[in-house]
């Protein structure tokens, strides 16, 4: 409709439309068919305008337009004139894939976007608009690889950290997520996990002192543990997680009747890797409330999270021999737990065989009483999952 106007009944119609219908010998409003008492139309300026609007807005620009539009924005971030041209910037990204695309492949623009993070003190509200763009195109083809090498590759000449822990510490939850969403596209390789871990950085206690102390945030909880997943590759990363105190951070997780499914799954995986390293396995065998946490979450959340929970207690009970993890285990109703897991038709392989090497080491341990000296004799077959 280019040029709306109403009949004496009120409808409004295309100007060239009713035009047409009049003129060919019609005497009625052909919405309502009423017998019209006057054939004039008024025109509908109101409508006009709110067409006129929706045109300007959603007009795709030329290229060339764009093009000029990207120069004047990276001249501003050049010149520190940050906060109306990010703004502008975060709008275009938000409108659709063909805008991220155009941005993302734009010479010059991701290394003028991520210098921002590189200067020392900048405000909050900056540094959140440069991770929400980046949070927007970083899925776009090639972008995680350059961002990769713009983050990491170019230290200790340019180092972007800082500005993910500022964010971290006092951004926005949106913020937060967004920055989760970058770290994790772009530590791709053991190389960056490794120097994103690395203990003069001071990155992963931030993470861990985040997750503690925002309890309830499920999504908050998701992202963390997905990346904490994703960068747990070395002992010594492992060990530093120990150290900060990542499995009272799970076993807290577990315990919780307010937890959502995903977070509870990504915490069994996370216990998973843990108890995979001697440190894991002693704070492990020391915490009280985990293994009857971990007992009761046995077919009550989902098939990859009973999977992992098997692997956790085999690991501690049937690899490692934990006399101290066997007792809670049973004192947690384990035997019956497993033996329902063992039972199941969906378990089959590995998980399976797992299950029937820890029934008889928990029922070693129930006939042995409090010594659970059965623990030390038996031999497990099931070698697949070797500790690092």
């Amino acid at each position: 409709m280019n040029s709306p106007v109403s009949l004496c009944t009120g409808v409004t119609y295309d100007r060239s439309s009713i035009q047409h219908w009049l003129e060919s010998g019609h005497d009625t409003c052909p919405a309502t068919m009423q017998v019209l008492s006057s054939k004039d139309f008024v025109p509908n300026l109101t409508l006009r305008r709110l067409i006129n609007l929706w045109t300007s807005s959603t007009s795709s620009p030329s290229p060339a337009d764009l093009e000029e539009k990207v120069i004047v924005w990276m001249e501003e971030i050049n010149s520190a004139k940050f906060e109306r041209c990010l703004d502008s910037i975060v709008e275009f990204v938000s409108r659709g894939e063909v805008n991220r695309r155009f941005l993302a492949s734009f010479d010059g623009f991701l290394e003028t976007i991520v210098g921002v993070l590189s200067v020392n003190g900048m405000q909050i509200r900056v540094l959140e608009s440069v991770i929400r763009i980046l949070s927007l195109i970083v899925l776009e083809n090639g972008v995680n690889e350059k961002l990769q090498k713009l983050i990491f590759k170019s230290y200790p000449n340019s180092n972007c950290l800082p500005s993910f822990i500022s964010i971290l510490r006092n951004g926005s939850l949106e913020s937060k997520m967004a920055c989760f969403t970058v770290l994790e596209s772009v530590t791709t390789d053991n190389e960056s996990k490794r120097f994103i871990a690395g203990v003069e950085n001071n990155f992963l206690p931030v993470i861990i002192h985040l997750i503690k102390i925002d309890n309830d945030d499920q999504e908050l909880h998701d992202v963390v543990l997905s990346f904490l997943i994703a960068v747990s590759v070395t002992r010594s990363i492992k060990s530093q997680l120990v150290q900060l105190g990542i499995v009272e951070v799970l076993s807290n997780i577990m315990s919780s009747q307010n937890a959502a499914i995903s977070v509870v799954e990504k915490s069994l995986k996370m216990l998973s890797i843990v108890c995979t390293s001697a440190d894991g396995r002693s704070a492990l065998s020391s915490d009280q409330k985990c293994w009857g946490a971990i007992v009761k979450r046995l077919m009550k959340v989902s098939k990859t999270a009973t999977e992992d929970a098997v692997v956790v207690l085999w690991s501690m009970c049937c690899l490692f021999r934990d006399e101290t993890v066997v007792e809670k285990v049973v004192s947690s109703n384990g035997v019956t737990k497993v033996l329902l897991v063992m039972q199941s038709e969906v378990r089959e392989g590995n998980v399976r065989r797992m299950c029937g090497e820890l029934i008889k080491v928990l029922r070693l341990g129930c006939k042995n009483g409090d010594g659970f000296s059965g623990v030390v004799s038996y031999e497990t077959k099931t070698t697949h999952i070797m500790p690092c």
